[in-house]
């Protein structure tokens, strides 16, 4: 049973995190997410329709509540009388995970903090590196990402990616375009029985999501800390966007879509395909079109000979930004390289 005082800790938190950093969202998706965040904190289950007007009054509350807590402080964690640190996930995890709890505070993506707290579902060991699966959770902030790594362990949020892909299904079903969204959805039966779709979806999913954060892993070790040096050096900045979606790029050459074309995983590629984000499809528009010639003939050599230039590519353009940033070159010298280099 997870501790309420715990789970009003850490929420605490995640409210202040919240507070300094939901308006970076855009407006459309920003209510997506406040919507979905309702159905969390209510309880609702995905096929049941949201009260409007209790939304909107909850909406209005949690704001509210955000601007009273956007100058204070992150609270200290406490667990049977001792503090810690909100960021001293190793040694919070230390004192929780013997009682079938998780927890996780760090910086993601623009430096933004997160934190979760929620009961343990498995933990399992890869090499030298550890991945911890959650599975309900009682305190979470609005962007709620399904997985982070910090240092060798590996947090995978199996609540999250259960929402993160209803989002994803439910933001299609609003235009149900023909396109690679469409054939990831096909694949499960959501007009029999929406969240048995949405559970087996998850299953699946939930090992991609492993997968990419084994090659952040693998990557990061090839790169070597001067990755992290020139992250902060252009933290907040559409360069820092450049690199994560080519680090990203990296990292799914060598681990995610590389295990997905041995196993046929034909969902997953699919799902892959349509969450791609903008500068990513930017950076590499040589995929789209392997992809579509593949999702016609499902021939996946095709895939796994774009995958050998792809690697390759993309450690080669990291090496060289790195180089560039050691030689003191400008923040617009790297992009404008980065952009003469697509694949």
């Amino acid at each position: 049973m997870l501790n309420d005082s715990l789970c009003e800790n850490v929420q605490h938190n995640c409210n202040i995190a919240d507070a300094r950093h939901a308006a970076n969202y855009t407006l459309c998706i920003y209510l997506m997410k406040m919507r979905e965040y309702y159905r969390w904190e209510k309880g609702y289950s995905y096929n049941e329709m949201l009260p409007k007007d209790e939304v909107g009054e909850w909406v209005a509350e949690r704001e509210d509540l955000w601007e009273q807590l956007e100058q204070e402080k992150f609270l200290p964690i406490e667990i049977d009388g001792k503090l810690f640190d909100p960021f001293d996930t190793d040694s919070i995890n230390a004192a929780l995970l013997n009682k079938g709890m998780v927890y996780s505070g760090g910086l993601g993506a623009r430096s933004i903090p997160h934190f979760f707290l929620g009961k343990l579902d498995t933990t399992q060991q890869h090499e030298n590196y550890r991945v911890i699966v959650s599975a309900e959770e009682c305190a979470r902030d609005l962007g709620a990402p399904p997985a982070m790594t910090l240092g060798n362990t590996i947090f995978i949020r199996k609540e999250s990616i259960r929402r993160m892909l209803w989002e994803k299904v439910q933001e299609w079903q609003w235009h149900k375009l023909d396109n690679a969204m469409a054939k990831a959805v096909a694949c499960y039966d959501f007009e029999l029985d929406v969240n048995a779709a949405i559970n087996q979806m998850t299953e699946i999913e939930l090992n991609s999501i492993v997968l990419h954060e084994i090659g952040e892993i693998q990557s990061a070790r090839q790169l070597g800390p001067q990755w992290k040096e020139l992250l902060t050096d252009y933290s907040n900045s559409r360069l820092e966007i450049m690199l994560r979606a080519v680090k990203d790029l990296l990292a799914d050459s060598i681990s995610t879509l590389p295990a997905l074309i041995d196993a046929r995983n034909t969902a997953s590629i699919h799902f892959y395909a349509a969450n791609m984000t903008a500068m990513r499809k930017d950076l590499c528009p040589s995929f789209f079109t392997q992809y579509q010639q593949w999702s016609i003939d499902q021939d996946f050599s095709l895939l796994q000979q774009w995958l050998t230039k792809s690697a390759a590519h993309w450690q080669n353009i990291i090496q060289h930004v790195i180089a560039m940033h050691n030689e003191k070159q400008s923040p617009p010298d790297i992009e404008q390289y980065i952009e003469a280099n697509r694949l």
